[in-house]
């Protein structure tokens, strides 16, 4: 092999991104940010940097999901690599993904409001630069499986949260609309929520509030379950 050949070869390299999913007791939401140079200046994109040779992926991406949230620990998956060849027009950069789920406070909205970062609603993407709405799209495939297996929403949700809240989030995820009386009898079959003595007010009645039981959520992670719509 030539040493032309050799720097063909050599010549590509690695970036890291991002989807981070966030629950407003309303409607699911991505993270996504305006990009302040070329190639794609304005354009907005997902949370992501280049790696360095010398550098590995996971404690990147971890300290990047806390620059731009300010989370300390999250639910965190990689998804995949998107190696298309004309992805990046600087030249070959492989994108590894993953996706998060953090809880939306108002300290983490301060946050990200410093880093000039935007939470839009799960079905209002904007076009994304680069690949970014295809990494967007398999990270919502992604979520709903585990939605179906693991009880994701202990990441996603306040320490205490209504009924309500909890079958919007299974909504968003899902995109689907689900019976209530039906969404209550697995929730509570479940026995992974525990009522507490605290309560919501609401435009008739107050709801009751809820918390996860953490014993129950840590066997459900560990062995799955079949939640299904």
């Amino acid at each position: 092999m030539t040493q032309e050949e050799k720097d063909i070869y050599l010549k590509f390299g690695l970036a890291g991104s991002m989807v981070l999913f966030g629950f407003d007791g309303e409607d699911l939401k991505v993270l996504i940010h305006q990009k302040k140079d070329e190639p794609f200046k304005g354009a907005y994109l997902l949370p992501g940097r280049y790696i360095k040779t010398d550098e590995a992926i996971d404690p990147v991406i971890k300290e990047l999901m806390h620059h731009h949230t300010g989370a300390e620990y999250a639910y965190m998956e990689q998804l995949k690599a998107f190696p298309k060849v004309f992805r990046n027009p600087e030249g070959r950069i492989i994108n590894i993904s993953y996706y998060a789920l953090v809880k939306i406070d108002e300290e983490m909205l301060q946050k990200t409001e410093k880093r000039k970062g935007i939470w839009v609603n799960y079905d209002e993407i904007p076009d994304l630069a680069y690949d970014h709405n295809e990494i967007v799209e398999y990270a919502k495939e992604r979520l709903k499986r585990r939605v179906k297996r693991r009880p994701i929403g202990f990441f996603l949700l306040p320490k205490l949260f209504t009924i309500g809240e909890l079958q919007k989030l299974y909504e968003k995820s899902l995109n689907k609309e689900l019976d209530k009386r039906n969404f209550r009898k697995k929730i509570f079959k479940s026995e992974l929520i525990i009522p507490t003595e605290h309560t919501k007010p609401g435009p008739r009645k107050d709801s009751v509030l809820y918390k996860f039981d953490e014993d129950k959520y840590e066997k459900l992670t560990l062995k799955g379950y079949d939640f299904l719509f």
